[in-house]
């Protein structure tokens, strides 16, 4: 196949038409589309022989990223195409050969309303400052998340906003605020630099991507000390899990401090699942910690695994055990019983619930 560029596009173009999440390219499989969480193959295609997955990856990657991809085996990046659809892309090595993976951001940043989030997930959005955790499994929303709660923020106050990513996703139209948006190796070498840099750029929000490492979190906390707003995501399945997770990537010398510098600034952690809904599609299923005195006390006395108790019983000032979601989804026909189960943390307990 000689038009790689052809072919590419036609790929692209299926995988927006059909209402696609992903795109997966990857030799000896068909080109493969991700809808409402299943893999399906795109109609007409044939098994992707090497040479084409090169040719086609290649394309993706363009000629300026090409050394850096073939040095670092792999690589994330933002593509448009069409001049309305935008995918971030990884590309990576396997068994020495490319393959690619494409997730579609939507044009549109929707609303919590319109992504069916709980109505409490608005609070973060009015705070001056604080620390505020999006977190999940990789695709179940938690960029789309953090976006809409950006994108309140600059529809309803005037504030400096910096967003620091790898790549840039969403594209934010500024309102009421300034919005710059930093991408990794194109407009920063790193996020905890980018994050740091912030104390001389007069910012009131921050947004940062993905936390990945000790420096990124450590930048984080130390900025959000300072009076501004940090939002960030995490790959982590719940509140508490969150919290050892930050407090454990520290050394040991460093955890005592970081568990008070946590207790002083975390405002909430949102935790997210997408499920199959059954008349299709993708709903969230959602806990939410807001962080009361309970809270910021079992933090500072290294007892995060009893997190779970206070938003369990916390739910008079808005805190959502991820099982009250599942069971609310349940009962409103949204979602399967055994969807259900899938996702929780004690099967049994959620069947009680539902009886």
């Amino acid at each position: 196949m000689a038009d790689y560029k052809q072919y590419l596009d036609q790929l692209l173009l299926a995988t927006a038409e059909n209402g696609a999440t992903d795109l997966h390219i990857s030799p000896g499989h068909f080109p493969i589309m991700r809808v409402d969480s299943r893999l399906i193959q795109i109609a007409g295609t044939q098994i992707l022989d090497p040479e084409t997955v090169n040719g086609v990856v290649l394309e993706l990657v363009g000629p300026e990223k090409q050394d850096r991809f073939l040095a670092e085996k792999e690589l994330d990046f933002a593509y448009g195409y069409a001049g309305k659809y935008r995918f971030r892309v990884n590309t990576y090595h396997t068994r020495g050969g490319v393959a690619a993976a494409l997730r579609l951001i939507p044009n549109e940043i929707r609303t919590i309303e319109e992504l069916n989030l709980p109505p409490i997930v608005k609070i973060f959005s009015r705070l001056s400052q604080g620390f505020v955790l999006v977190v999940g499994p990789n695709g179940h929303g938690k960029s789309t998340t953090l976006a809409s709660i950006v994108d309140l923020i600059n529809k309803e106050r005037a504030e400096k906003i910096v967003t620091i990513e790898d790549p840039i996703e969403y594209i934010f139209t500024p309102n009421k605020s300034i919005i710059d948006q930093r991408e990794i190796y194109q407009d920063t070498f790193s996020f905890h630099k980018a994050i740091r840099s912030t104390f001389r750029q007069n910012v009131n929000v921050i947004l940062v991507g993905e936390m990945r490492d000790y420096e990124t979190m450590s930048a984080a906390v130390t900025v959000a000390e300072t009076g501004h707003l940090v939002l960030a995501s995490l790959h982590t399945n719940s509140a508490s899990q969150t919290i050892e997770r930050i407090i454990d990537s520290f050394p040991p010398n460093q955890q005592a401090q970081v568990r008070n510098q946590l207790a002083n600034t975390i405002s909430g952690v949102i935790s997210q699942r997408l499920i199959q809904r059954v008349r299709g599609g993708l709903i969230p299923a959602v806990e939410v910690m807001i962080a009361t005195t309970a809270v910021r006390t079992l933090i500072r006395d290294n007892r995060p695994r009893q997190l779970d108790l206070v938003i369990e019983t916390g739910q008079d000032v808005g805190m959502i055990p991820l099982d009250r979601s599942l069971v609310d989804l349940v009962r409103r026909k949204e979602i399967s019983i055994e969807r259900a189960e899938f996702y929780s943390s004690n099967p049994m307990e959620l069947r009680n619930q539902l009886k």
